[in-house]
């Protein structure tokens, strides 16, 4: 009976105890519910958090539209920098062209220049291709009967202020004509030595990149020739006029079991670079009229 009796307070201060917090919760929300701070101080909470997410919001979508933006900006960037750069090619096509137009000019010019100093009737041609058939090492030129052009007609060039021999023309066609070399291995030409005046038969050795022989050269000149002594046409035969430039003597060839001498020779003119001619009209050499 006796523990009882002692439960019974103990279960009654707990009671009072729990009823004691219960009121002071209520008290203290009531409180807080009636005053205008805690109402303010929930509006600010609000508005604070609301704010917070929609800045986060536009700050993504700020840099969303800005990516967006960049990329599509970029994309303008690479065309125009693509067109400048097409642009700057046709710049400098036209640049190129323009010096090779002015180069061309220069050219004939020159050409027109030495036509006008010739003595000789003759119209000028232009070098436009080889012999298709490999028969000669001949060049084709874009003249041919309907301009007047016959065959052993000579053929002259201009080239760094010098005239020179280029052939003659061995084939003419109707608009196009074959001039023969004085390298092809099928030509000989009389020639002398202008110092010395010996003379002597030019033979090609078939190859621009052989020196021309100047053949049947008395052996008592090879005390007299000297290294790049000129070469020039004799005019003998009547298909070459006398005295235009062939080549110079880089080399002198003694044989002691023979009578006479050979010397090799270099043309005056680089056939390699070779693009303009003109074609002699035979009426107009002398002795042929």
């Amino acid at each position: 009976m006796r523990s009882s009796d002692d439960q019974r307070p103990r279960r009654t201060a707990y009671t009072e105890l729990a009823v004691f917090v219960a009121l002071l919760l209520i008290s203290f929300f009531t409180l807080l519910l009636s005053t205008q701070s805690f109402i303010v101080n929930f509006k600010d909470l609000g508005l604070t958090i609301f704010s917070g997410v929609r800045g986060g919001i536009y700050a993504v979508s700020s840099f969303t539209t800005r990516t967006v933006l960049s990329i599509k900006e970029l994309g303008e960037l690479r065309k125009e920098y693509d067109n400048l750069l097409k642009r700057m090619e046709n710049y400098e096509e036209m640049e190129r062209t323009s010096a090779e137009i002015r180069q061309e000019n220069i050219r004939l010019r020159e050409q027109l220049g030495f036509s006008q100093s010739l003595s000789y009737r003759h119209m000028a041609a232009q070098i436009i291709g080889r012999d298709p058939n490999n028969l000669y090492s001949a060049l084709v030129i874009n003249r041919g009967s309907k301009n007047g052009i016959k065959k052993d007609m000579p053929v002259i060039a201009y080239q760094n202020g010098i005239q020179g021999l280029v052939g003659r023309v061995i084939q003419v066609g109707n608009g196009e004509s074959l001039v023969m070399p004085i390298y092809d291995s099928s030509s000989y030409v009389s020639a002398r030595l202008e110092e010395t005046r010996y003379e002597g038969i030019l033979e090609g050795q078939g190859n621009v990149d052989t020196p021309i022989l100047m053949r049947y050269i008395k052996k008592q000149a090879k005390d007299e020739i000297r290294y790049g002594d000129t070469i020039i046409t004799s005019g003998m035969g009547g298909i070459f006029p006398a005295g235009l430039s062939v080549g110079r003597v880089t080399k002198i060839v003694v044989k002691d079991y023979e009578t006479s001498i050979d010397v090799e020779v270099e043309p005056v003119i680089d056939f390699s670079r070779l693009e303009y001619v003109f074609v002699i009209e035979k009426e107009g050499i002398p002795g042929n009229e």
